[in-house]
């Protein structure tokens, strides 16, 4: 059994779900190189179970799985309140556009993908897992009839409540700080993703066309070939 580096002790707890156990092994051990909490899965159902145990961080979530797959163990573990503040990411081998679509529909933070290169996915995690350690902020914003609350990661239209993906309730609180100023989709990469997180320019589309659906059409405009902007 690898034993955690004690010299390099980290306060996140990782859950790496896969069924390939050469797979599981390997990230474990580079995580632990890093001093993380690492618990393992190898299925979607067996991932639910063991994050209701330990209450990750983040959660590296293959696609393709016997019993339950990736998305949707995604789609449930995202539907608990319990992991609202929980990152998932997914591991997977498919470069499918409509995968990775599928995977950010269900909630998914960001994809890594096979073969794993050591240094990557540790600079992508350390990336994602960064934003915990923001300054404090200001934690409601109101913006039209639209309330936004960083506590609880809910946003209100009038008197409907409105849950997002994380990366959607990110993208949203990114743009309705500022009405009416036009974000550069380079800008949003950037703030919103990290720039060391490698993402193409279908990944912001994906998140605006799913806040449009909650949210109306009317609440972000188009700047075409610039970026958006929230209009009350």
């Amino acid at each position: 059994m690898l034993q955690k580096n004690t010299d390099m002790e980290n306060p996140y707890k990782i859950l790496v779900v896969d069924d390939e156990n050469d797979i599981l092994e390997f990230i474990q051990y580079n995580l632990k190189k890093e001093g993380y909490e690492v618990h393992l899965a190898h299925n979607g159902q067996e991932a639910i179970q063991v994050a209701k145990k330990v209450k990750p961080d983040l959660i590296l979530l293959d696609v393709m799985m016997p019993v339950m797959d990736g998305i949707e163990a995604c789609k449930q573990i995202k539907s608990e309140p319990d992991f609202e503040k929980t990152f998932v990411v997914f591991l997977t081998a498919r470069a499918e556009e409509y995968s990775e679509i599928a995977g950010f529909n269900a909630g998914a933070d960001d994809y890594i993908s096979k073969p794993i290169k050591p240094r990557v996915l540790l600079s992508r995690i350390n990336a994602i897992l960064r934003r915990k350690n923001k300054e404090v902020i200001e934690q409601k914003l109101s913006a039209g009839n639209i309330i936004i609350d960083r506590e609880t990661f809910l946003v209100y239209k009038g008197d409907e409540k409105i849950q997002l993906a994380r990366k959607e309730f990110e993208l949203l609180y990114l743009l309705a700080g500022k009405p009416g100023k036009v974000f550069t989709r380079e800008y949003i990469l950037e703030k919103v993703w990290g720039d060391e997180v490698l993402v193409v320019d279908r990944t912001i589309d994906v998140h605006i066309r799913k806040l449009r659906e909650k949210l109306g059409d009317e609440c972000i405009g188009t700047v075409k070939g610039v970026g958006y902007k929230f209009e009350i």
